[in-house]
């Protein structure tokens, strides 16, 4: 017999009400339950970084979180990052674009999540606090300059003009 858990989770601003099965992971019901696809799995073992989101506020991989841990909780995932209005991208979205800091793509969006969180908290990092705060994230394809670079850029642009 299954039991169930009734979760109620705002979703890039949408709130969402679902019954999920307690051993069901954050990563698979974004992907399965919402259909957010921007979500990738890659280790599933919290190693690559690919499933990143944001949680109130704080970069998770949800690879290794419970959806039932998110009950009442905030989350931001990849798609969220765009403008809700006008569709646009986000800075940082456009940022991995002009400095080709993506190639397959798959890692993108865990990139994408950690450095939202690393500007927020540091609008002006230098190249030592970006690789930290960038180090649980797994690229096999860029060989992290052009990474490294768009972030850069995605820090300047952020900048108050």
């Amino acid at each position: 017999m299954s039991t169930t858990q009734r979760i109620r989770v705002t979703v890039n601003g949408e709130a969402h009400e679902r019954e999920v099965e307690p051993r069901l992971t954050l990563s698979e019901f974004l992907r399965h339950e919402l259909r957010l696809g921007g979500t990738h799995v890659g280790c599933e073992h919290g190693i690559c970084g690919a499933c990143n989101v944001m949680i109130d506020g704080r970069v998770a991989r949800s690879c290794l979180t419970l959806a039932v841990q998110v009950d009442g909780a905030q989350v931001t995932t990849v798609e969220g990052l765009r403008d809700r209005e006008t569709g646009a991208l986000h800075p940082i979205q456009q940022a991995f674009i002009d400095a080709h800091g993506l190639q397959c793509g798959f890692c993108t969006p865990g990139f994408l999540m950690s450095t939202l969180e690393l500007l927020r908290d540091n609008p002006a990092p230098s190249d030592d606090q970006i690789r930290h705060a960038l180090g649980g994230n797994l690229c096999r394809c860029t060989g992290y300059q052009s990474i490294l670079a768009a972030v850069r850029l995605a820090a300047a642009r952020l900048q108050p003009h």
